[in-house]
C-alpha cells in the first residue's frame, strides 16, 4: 500500500484519519460512546436513536457521492463496482438500520449528540477518502484487471461474509422486540446465528467487513476505518459482555465477547 497520493488535501485528510484512529483507540480504554445501553446525559443532550443514527451516518452517503462524482474515472467499471460495495454497506448502515430500530414507547432519547458530532466527522472523512480514491484512482490501480486480482477477490469474500453476519445479527436483535408489542421487555438474551458463540456478533461482522474492505481496496483509507471501528467496538463488546452477565443471571457462560473461543 502507498501512503502519499501527491494530492496535498487528500493526504492531509488521510493523515488526520489515522490521528483520529489513535484517539479513538486510546479513548476506548476510558469509556464507551454514549448511546444505547451505555447512554449518558453528562456530555450534553440526547437525540432519538432513529434520528441520531441517521444523522451520524448521512455524510457517508452525501460526502461520498460528491467526492465520487467529482472524479474522472467515476464511470469506469471497477470504480462503479467499488462504489456499489460502498452503497450496499451504507444502504444498510445509514438508511435501513436506523429506520428499522424498534423503540420502547415513551423511552427517553438515548443517542448523545457528542456521538453524532464525532460520528459525522468520521463518516465525512471516510466518505471523502474513498469516494475520491475510487473515482480519481490516484495510484492507477483500479483498471478492469483489479476485478480479477486475488486481493480484490479475497477481500470481497471476506467483506460479504462479515456483512452477512452483521445483517443477520442485527435482525435477530431487532426481532427480540415484537413490533406488535413494543411495550414488552426492552432487553432479552438473543439466541441463534452468531449469538451461539459471541455476545456481539454484529460488531464482529462489522470488523470482518471492514477488514475485507481494506483488502479489496488495498488502500490506507480502508485501514483507517478498520482501526477506528476496532477502537470503538472492541472495548464496547467487552463492556456489553459484562453488562449482559450482570443483568441476566442465566446468561450463557460459554459465550465469548467478540471472537469465538478466544475473546
Amino acid at each position: 500500500m502507498h501512503w502519499y497520493t501527491g494530492h496535498t488535501g487528500y493526504d492531509a485528510i488521510l493523515t488526520a484519519a489515522f490521528v483520529f484512529a489513535a484517539f479513538v483507540i486510546i479513548a476506548g480504554f476510558f469509556g464507551q460512546s454514549s448511546y444505547g445501553r451505555f447512554s449518558s446525559t453528562t456530555l450534553g443532550f440526547n437525540l432519538n436513536p432513529k434520528f441520531g443514527w441517521w444523522l451520524m451516518e448521512i455524510p457517508a452517503t452525501v460526502v461520498f457521492a460528491v467526492a465520487y462524482l467529482s472524479g474522472p474515472a467515476r464511470f469506469e467499471p471497477t470504480s462503479l463496482v467499488l462504489a456499489g460495495i460502498w452503497a450496499l454497506h451504507y444502504a444498510n448502515r445509514g438508511w435501513f438500520f436506523p429506520l428499522a430500530i424498534r423503540q420502547v414507547p415513551g423511552k427517553r432519547s438515548t443517542f448523545n449528540v457528542s456521538v453524532v458530532v464525532m460520528g459525522m466527522l468520521v463518516t465525512s472523512m471516510h466518505g471523502y477518502l474513498n469516494g475520491a480514491l475510487f473515482s480519481h484512482d490516484y495510484f492507477g490501480r483500479y483498471g478492469t484487471q483489479w476485478l480479477t486480482d486475488p486481493r480484490f477477490l479475497v477481500g470481497l469474500a471476506v467483506y460479504l461474509a462479515g456483512f452477512a453476519l452483521l445483517v443477520n445479527s442485527e435482525a435477530i436483535v431487532r426481532n427480540l422486540r415484537d413490533k406488535n408489542d413494543p411495550g414488552g421487555a426492552e432487553y432479552r438474551i438473543p439466541y441463534g446465528g452468531g449469538f451461539r458463540f459471541v455476545t456481539s456478533p454484529a460488531y464482529l461482522g462489522e470488523l470482518i467487513a471492514w477488514t475485507g474492505f481494506a483488502i479489496l481496496t488495498w488502500a490506507l483509507p480502508g485501514v483507517a476505518i478498520l482501526l477506528i471501528t476496532a477502537g470503538n467496538l472492541v472495548p464496547r463488546a467487552l463492556a456489553t459482555q459484562r453488562w449482559y452477565a450482570t443483568k441476566f443471571p442465566d446468561y450463557p457462560t460459554d459465550r465469548k465477547a467478540l471472537i469465538p473461543f478466544v475473546l
